[in-house]
């Protein structure tokens, strides 16, 4: 019973670290929950959990929403998840983790004390962004940066992006659900977990939604890099 507490106050402050940012639920839940219970149940519940969230946001930034902005992310991804799953045996996973850290530092860092402006980037660098994103998920499920990293180079305002990523999670987060649930890792004690969690990981992501409101884009991109650098800290740690 402890632990079902345990992870409810886990997924409340996941929920709130998405809700305010547009990513990072996984990055927050996964390292804690692996305290109290096994990475076997810990994964799909972050998953399910996961799906609840960005179902969430997608609906209150629904009105963001632009499939055109979504689309060239997700076809790019496709065949980069194609060819990072033929690479699993010819590349180390742990040197391109380790690039992707000190990179995100670096790019995050600088971001800070930078200020850079926003880029108007043609078209074909958001199919980049969506393969290199397929890529890495493909090689050790952590590809977001490279979506993120898109986001943040455009001139759109923070709902935009918000509602961009968001969009692009979805049915990632929808695809490995499935994926999950038919090669039997979603048990019952799983769906136990879920739950109990929901209600928790919802309120967390409503506060920190509410915030982003409150917020104005500098403030919020200058969130969104201190989660990156911290995402490239634990990539190099790990």
């Amino acid at each position: 019973m402890i632990s079902f507490l345990f992870a409810g106050l886990i997924f409340l402050f996941a929920g709130f670290v998405q809700g305010l940012t547009g990513f990072g639920a996984g990055l927050v839940a996964i390292p804690l929950l692996c305290l109290i219970i096994d990475i076997k149940t810990a994964i799909p519940l972050v998953i399910l959990n996961g799906v609840t969230i960005t179902i969430y946001l997608a609906y209150k930034l629904r009105s963001f929403l632009d499939l055109k902005k979504i689309r060239p992310l997700l076809i790019g991804s496709i065949p980069g998840t194609i060819l990072g799953s033929q690479c699993l045996t010819l590349i180390n996973p742990d040197l391109i983790r380790n690039f992707l850290g000190i990179l995100l530092i670096a790019y995050s860092a600088y971001n800070l004390v930078a200020h850079p402006k926003p880029l108007r980037m043609p078209a074909f660098v958001a199919y980049i962004a969506g393969f290199c994103t397929g890529f890495i998920t493909a090689l050790f499920s952590a590809g977001g940066p490279p979506a993120i990293i898109y986001t943040t180079l455009t001139d759109w305002k923070k709902n935009v992006i918000k509602a961009t990523l968001t969009g692009f999670f979805v049915f990632n987060a929808g695809f490995t659900v499935i994926v999950h649930a038919l090669s039997g890792m979603t048990t019952l004690l799983t769906l136990k977990y879920c739950i109990v969690t929901i209600p928790l990981v919802l309120l967390g992501t409503a506060i920190g939604s509410r915030l982003t409101d409150k917020i104005n884009r500098r403030t919020y991109l200058k969130c969104i890099y201190l989660f990156l650098m911290m995402m490239g800290g634990l990539m190099v740690w790990q």
